[in-house]
């Protein structure tokens, strides 16, 4: 089951943005998935469903925002191979 949302934007919204309403759409979708899987609230499966796209694109669209496809610290995963030893 789907939802559908319906955000009131000014038309200065899509001047500034360069973008089409549609194209809008999309990219505020890609931009508040990504943020939130910076914040470790959702997974990269969760926000690439957000985002309308598979897991792969998700994480190459990641680039853009400069965000890590890696919730952990490189210590976090070494620590975390230790207590599994």
């Amino acid at each position: 089951m789907s939802k559908i949302l319906q955000i009131e934007m000014a038309d200065d919204v899509f001047v500034a943005m360069q973008k089409e309403p549609a194209e809008f759409s999309s990219e505020l979708r890609l931009a508040a998935a990504v943020k939130w899987y910076e914040l470790g609230t959702i997974s990269q499966d969760e926000a690439a469903e957000i985002a309308g796209l598979s897991r792969s694109a998700f994480i190459a669209a990641m680039t853009r925002f400069e965000v890590s496809p890696f919730q952990e610290t490189a210590a976090e995963i070494v620590q975390a191979v230790k207590e599994q030893k």
